[in-house]
């Protein structure tokens, strides 16, 4: 999958949709198999037009809703996927200033060449979101492409929507928000040094480094970590401020402390699958009782683990 910015014009014709597919859930996934079906169709590569950063965090960055998902999370699972391009706007006050008719002749005509585009039913665009679908099917026929508009996804009767994927993180419904993405909430980054407190206290952790200061759960939980070894690494994993150690406004921190695990693995890029939460993370008189409630986690984590794991087929 090739990455690209800006308004330089891609130079071939695309299939293009449009948003900030945060998240990937089930509605994002409804609306790239349909992209990549009529690309298919039409001889065409597909790509998806998105922004950095958010528009939301660009207009209110105070209230803007937490990521789901940074842009190379994005990027990683649009590849999986198999999207053939991932082009990127860089969001700011100039291209928030473009009008409607400006962002479809512009950004979908002129950089993008679109043959065809793709939204979501309740797409806006241009300044103040003033263009809606029947304006960006107007003015596709005149710059030669279709536009089609998809209608919402539900599941068990509920919008597939990141607002539902974030609200159901927070409560620590981690089943609920697995159940709207299509998988387990997951969080990728690279495992950098930390301060050490977790091996002096006889549970070593891997620090995950996080792009964004404002995840969208808390807590502690039994987890799944990918990339370091052909099967997934059961663990026990801190999300949040660490309370006990850290005054209340330091930056949150993701560790993961694994089974039965001892490598170097510094500098190595991991995936973290959140799969049950545990508890909300509490303050602490001191580190013995500390290290005492994480050897409850560890128990609780590996409890749950052994419980959901497939047992072996007695014909293998």
């Amino acid at each position: 999958m090739r990455i690209t910015h800006g308004f330089r014009p891609l130079g071939t014709p695309h299939a293009v949709t449009i948003g900030n597919f945060d998240g990937l859930h089930l509605g994002h996934q409804a609306m790239l198999a349909r992209l990549q079906d009529v690309a298919r169709s039409r001889g065409l590569p597909s790509c998806v037009l998105s922004f950095e950063p958010h528009p939301r965090e660009f207009f209110t960055p105070d209230q803007a809703p937490a990521r789901l998902s940074s842009l190379r999370e994005k990027a990683e699972c649009l590849r999986r996927i198999g999207i053939d391009r991932l082009h990127v706007f860089h969001f700011d006050r100039a291209f928030s200033a473009l009008t409607a008719e400006a962002f479809i002749e512009q950004v979908l005509g002129r950089t993008l060449q679109a043959r065809y585009v793709l939204v979501g039913d309740d797409f806006r665009y241009g300044a103040k979101r003033a263009g809606d679908f029947a304006l960006l099917e107007s003015l596709g026929q005149s710059l030669g492409f279709d536009a089609e508009s998809l209608p919402m996804v539900e599941v068990a009767g509920e919008r597939a929507s990141s607002t539902a994927v974030r609200s159901a993180l927070a409560a620590g419904e981690l089943k609920h928000a697995a159940r709207l993405l299509g998988r387990p909430y997951s969080i990728s980054g690279r495992v950098v040094h930390g301060d050490k407190l977790g091996r002096d206290i006889g549970f070593p952790t891997a620090n995950i480094q996080l792009k964004h200061n404002r995840p969208p759960l808390l807590g502690i939980f039994a987890v799944e970590l990918y990339g370091l070894n052909s099967a997934p690494l059961p663990g026990v994993a801190s999300l949040g401020k660490r309370p006990t150690v850290k005054k209340p406004d330091a930056a949150p921190v993701l560790e993961v402390h694994l089974f039965d695990f001892n490598a170097d693995i510094y500098g190595r890029r991991v995936r973290v699958d959140f799969l049950h939460k545990l508890r909300d993370e509490e303050k602490y008189p001191d580190l013995d009782s500390l290290a005492a409630q994480i050897k409850r986690d560890v128990d609780n984590a590996k409890h749950y683990l052994a419980k959901i794991k497939p047992k072996p087929s007695r014909h293998a």
